[in-house]
């Protein structure tokens, strides 16, 4: 499959807990490019796992999203955004500044996500909160046509993101 990205772009990353978005999104972007809601909850409190620090990681990566897509630079949004309400104030930050949005969405079977949290040698999500994010994923997933993304494009398993290729133009 080959994703083609206009530059810029604003790019969300759609899909449970250990459905591979953050690695996806290192694979396929530059550093400068991703913003990741753990990232910056690590940054506002030292710990990615705290989720009491939630509310001020989203205001952060907000703030550098509006200044990336002002600047007019392709970015990356690497949160679960499973919930149409998630996804809203990014579709509409990126209309305010004239940035397309597409959607990768992350549709692998719960069991893989489950298999790869417990994987993780760091950062475990509990089992009930992936099970959360994969129905909100899937009450969600008539939302993608409505929504106003340039492109939704899924992933529904492991090989998929692996052959993947980005081109941007």
């Amino acid at each position: 499959m080959i994703i083609h990205l206009t530059d810029p772009s604003l790019v969300l990353l759609i899909g449970p807990s250990g459905s591979g978005k953050s690695t996806f999104a290192q694979r396929h972007f530059r550093s400068t490019q991703i913003l990741s809601s753990d990232s910056c909850r690590a940054m506002v409190c030292d710990d990615e796992n705290d989720q009491s620090a939630t509310s001020d990681a989203f205001e952060l990566l907000y703030l550098i999203l509006a200044k990336r897509l002002a600047r007019r630079l392709t970015t990356v949004v690497d949160a679960t955004n499973v919930q149409s309400s998630s996804r809203t104030s990014l579709l509409t930050l990126a209309a305010a500044c004239g940035v397309p949005c597409v959607a990768i969405v992350f549709q692998l079977p719960e069991e893989v996500c489950q298999r790869r949290n417990l994987q993780r040698a760091t950062r475990h999500v509990p089992p009930e909160v992936i099970a959360n994010q994969m129905a909100a994923l899937s009450e969600s997933e008539a939302n993608f046509e409505r929504e106003a993304f340039a492109c939704v494009y899924r992933l529904t398993n492991e090989a998929d993101a692996d052959r993947l290729t980005i081109v941007c133009s």
